[in-house]
């Protein structure tokens, strides 16, 4: 077992690690006690995920972030959690608008994660009219019977399937499994990613709208979801994905960021909310405004 740990107060800005895993932008983590989006942890849970076949294990504790792992997972934390990002210049380059300010300043040191982009693609097909919790479910549920099992410290970590082994999978099999209607989305994507048609990887390296155009190639995959996936896993902080929280937000504080289409009020809002680090905005935003805290 590797372990490690960092002083929370020499982040730039500091680390919530319940809000940051738990705001709706990853679905790819697991809570110790079971319960993720079931309310705040107890002090000291773990947050568990698996990378490349490595199991990390996170936590809060006593002003420390520490970890475990099968392997030297400092680098790893450093990027999944983007522990690099200085906080508090972001917060200050925020607009002057006071229900962004009143955002940051209820979660501070809510980070925006790096999840890998396949995982986080499906994760977000899957999310189409669900609730939080629900989506978290459906995506451990893809993991639990089609990913690899990796043991680490006396329990069993599963990992999110790669594309092949959801290729494999059947319409009727995801249904069985609560998909839906999603279910040929996923694996339909699968199998593009398979094929070698697409992958959401390769969109990192497009200018911002271009990458999104790309991204909805893949079957299920809107605007929305495709900026979801820009924002989680690929680094594009700029994108702000226009959700059902984001939208009302809009028609409540933001009327005139409202162009009748996604392209052109996604301009709109992305300009009010601050330009580079929109996204950053829109994740406290959707999070401040969902739970009402």
């Amino acid at each position: 077992m590797e372990t490690g740990a960092l002083s929370i107060a020499d982040l730039s800005g500091g680390l919530d690690l319940y809000r940051t895993l738990e705001s709706g932008q990853t679905y790819l983590w697991r809570r110790s006690d079971g319960a993720m989006y079931g309310g705040e942890p107890a002090p000291g849970g773990w947050y568990s995920t698996v990378v490349d076949d490595e199991v990390v294990r996170v936590r809060q504790h006593d002003g420390l972030l520490e970890w475990e792992s099968t392997t030297d997972a400092a680098p790893l934390v450093r990027r999944l959690l983007r522990l690099d990002d200085d906080l508090e210049a972001i917060a200050a380059a925020a607009p002057d608008d006071s229900l962004v300010r009143e955002s940051y300043g209820a979660h501070e040191g809510m980070r925006l994660v790096e999840d890998d982009p396949f995982g986080c693609l499906i994760s977000f097909i899957c999310s189409a009219q669900m609730r939080v919790s629900r989506i978290h479910g459906m995506v451990s549920t893809l993991a639990s019977e089609y990913g690899d099992a990796v043991a680490f410290d006396g329990e069993t970590y599963y990992a999110f399937p790669t594309p092949d082994q959801l290729a494999a999978a059947t319409e009727a099999e995801l249904r069985d499994l609560g998909l839906g209607y999603r279910a040929p989305y996923v694996v339909r994507t699968a199998e593009m990613v398979t094929d070698g048609e697409a992958h959401p990887a390769e969109a990192r390296d497009l200018e911002y709208e271009a990458a999104r155009e790309y991204l909805t190639q893949f079957v299920g995959v809107g605007d929305k979801v495709a900026d979801c996936v820009l924002l989680f896993s690929l680094g594009f902080d700029e994108a702000v994905p226009l959700d059902t929280w984001i939208r009302s937000a809009i028609e409540e504080y933001y009327p005139d960021c409202d162009r009748g289409n996604y392209a052109e009020t996604s301009r709109a809002i992305r300009e009010r909310l601050g330009g580079e680090y929109a996204g950053y905005a829109q994740t406290y935003l959707f999070h401040h405004l969902r739970t009402g805290e």
